[in-house]
């Protein structure tokens, strides 16, 4: 068993063992999936860890790098083990091989999420030094059901494209800091991927939001406080919905205090499905 850099490993190789390693999962990323799923999240092969068993990998932990709140980090964008090779404690000594490594790299902080019912997963970063610093929420729905009523919202108003790939969506509009794999910076790494549709009324933007329909993520929406609850975000989700190429629509990590966001998707069945703990640890 050697623990090693994924740096010059082939894709196929990844693929093939985080297939493996998640086949037991409910939500299953074929290979185009997954390599957008790592582009998005910043996925550095340099600073990427696994267990390796001749050469096949059999223990992993895939990390995306960039700044979060202003801070060089990595995040775990997934870490999983072979059914084979689980309770051997593999992924712990991946964490701790990587540790030098990120520090030398000038990294100062690692996070993750975890869902909250994986409590085994969530005892084992606890041991390892992460805390939690925020709850997240996660909602799901079938395209189909999705129930979007109208709403006059009693002035004159334009949805249209937005470009954010030169400037940055407007922050005063947002009740929290989104996650790592909705920020900007994660959303900006893979821009094609994505519709950014803005609501004007003149010239003035009052809503927006970031969608990838290829998944159906609904990755960032907000409206400014001003206007709201004047079917703005009513709008831009029927939208969002029509452009939507996936079965199901998907609203991952809303901070559990946003009671809006909450109350917005329920009125129109986008049903909660879990929670999720975002966690860190300062290196």
């Amino acid at each position: 068993m050697e623990i090693r850099s994924l740096a010059g490993t082939g894709y196929n190789d990844i693929y093939n063992a985080f297939s493996e390693a998640f086949a037991d999962y409910e939500m299953q990323l074929d290979r185009f999936q997954l390599q957008s799923m790592l582009q998005r999240r910043g996925f550095d092969p340099a600073l990427s860890f696994a267990a390796f068993e001749g050469d096949r990998i059999v223990s992993f932990t895939l990390n995306g790098t960039g700044y979060y709140n202003g801070i060089p980090t990595a995040y775990d964008t997934g870490t999983g083990t072979l059914p084979s090779h689980r309770g051997q404690g593999l992924a712990t000594r991946i964490f701790e091989h990587s540790i030098p490594h990120l520090k030398g790299a000038g990294i100062g902080r690692y996070l993750l999420e975890v869902l909250q019912h994986n409590t085994k997963a969530v005892s084992v970063y606890r041991n390892i030094g992460f805390t939690v610093s925020r709850e997240f929420h996660y909602f799901r729905q079938d395209n189909v059901k999705v129930i979007i009523g109208a709403r006059d919202p009693g002035i004159p108003l334009e949805l249209k494209p937005i470009d954010i790939a030169e400037g940055e969506p407007p922050e005063r509009f947002w009740d929290f800091p989104p996650s790592w794999q909705n920020s900007t910076e994660s959303v900006k790494r893979s821009l094609g991927d994505f519709h950014c549709l803005g609501v004007f009324t003149g010239c003035k933007i009052i809503g927006y939001c970031i969608f990838e329909p290829s998944s159906g993520d609904v990755t960032q929406l907000a409206v400014d406080r001003e206007y709201r609850r004047r079917g703005i975000a009513l709008l831009l989700l029927r939208d969002m919905v029509r452009l939507n190429m996936a079965a199901t629509v998907k609203v991952i990590n809303t901070d559990t205090k946003c009671n809006a966001m909450t109350a917005l998707l329920e009125s129109v069945n986008i049903p909660l499905q879990g929670k999720q703990y975002e966690m860190v640890k300062d290196l």
